[in-house]
């Protein structure tokens, strides 16, 4: 089910497996998009792929997306910190105004994000640079640390105001 809320330890492992993983990937110029399943559910979308439901790993991820294997065109979708499935079909952006060089990837990545809360992470096979796409925009030319900048906030879990459960009554 979506909306898998991570503790703040997991969530920064996660967050360490998908930059290293982007980094690698980023470095030999290899395709790859990643997809955050948020609020949102996107078992659509995981129906389209094969399925996986193993835990993240930087490893896993950067094998995925090696060129000329079964399941690398596609985008992996997590949730939490499972990889739900590889080899998932998106929806392309229709959005006229999107850089003319953005590539079917890059288009998957806006797509998926204009329908749902999802966050995707794009590498391009072309120039190796990162993209984060989020609300059908596109963040592109990220480093290892503005990745993580921009990505911690987004995954980090918000703080739980628990007042609503010592609702004292005072009696009279």
């Amino acid at each position: 089910k979506p909306n898998t809320v991570l503790e703040e330890e997991d969530a920064a492992e996660l967050l360490d497996a998908l930059i290293k993983a982007i980094v690698v990937l980023a470095k030999n110029k290899i395709g790859a998009l990643i997809i955050l399943e948020r609020s949102t559910g996107l078992n659509d979308y995981i129906e389209t792929g094969v399925k996986i439901e193993g835990h993240v790993s930087a490893e896993f991820l950067v094998n995925v997306f090696i060129p000329n294997t079964p399941l690398h065109d596609g985008a992996v979708i997590i949730r939490g910190d499972r990889v739900m499935a590889a080899g998932c079909l998106l929806p392309l952006s229709e959005n006229p105004d999107l850089a003319k060089e953005l590539g079917t990837r890059h288009r998957a990545a806006i797509g998926i994000s204009e329908g749902s809360d999802a966050l995707s992470l794009v590498v391009s096979e072309e120039t190796g640079t990162i993209s984060l796409a989020e609300s059908g925009r596109i963040i592109r030319y990220l480093d290892k640390d503005a990745l993580h900048e921009k990505l911690w906030p987004l995954l980090k879990p918000k703080p739980t105001n628990l007042a609503y459960l010592f609702k004292w009554r005072s009696s009279s």
